[in-house]
């Protein structure tokens, strides 16, 4: 995934868990708008989330901010 997404993934991460607390689980889907504009994109993040990684539907956003920060 480039840069720009993985900022977009923390960004997104970094609300919900102000707004929810440590808890709050997370979808791949919630960084994207509900149009789906940038498909290529979409399938990069869905490919990281199920393929490689082997994550369930719902993570904790901690967790995903953690592995992506890991990964930049």
């Amino acid at each position: 995934m480039n840069k720009e997404i993985r900022q977009k993934i923390i960004e997104v991460c970094d609300k919900k868990i102000a707004a929810k607390g440590d808890s709050v689980g997370i979808s791949f889907y919630a960084f994207f708008e509900n149009k789906n504009d940038n498909p290529v994109q979409l399938m990069e993040v869905a490919t990281w989330w199920i393929q490689q990684h082997k994550l369930d539907h719902f993570e904790k956003a901690k967790k995903i901010r953690m592995m992506i920060a890991d990964d930049l």
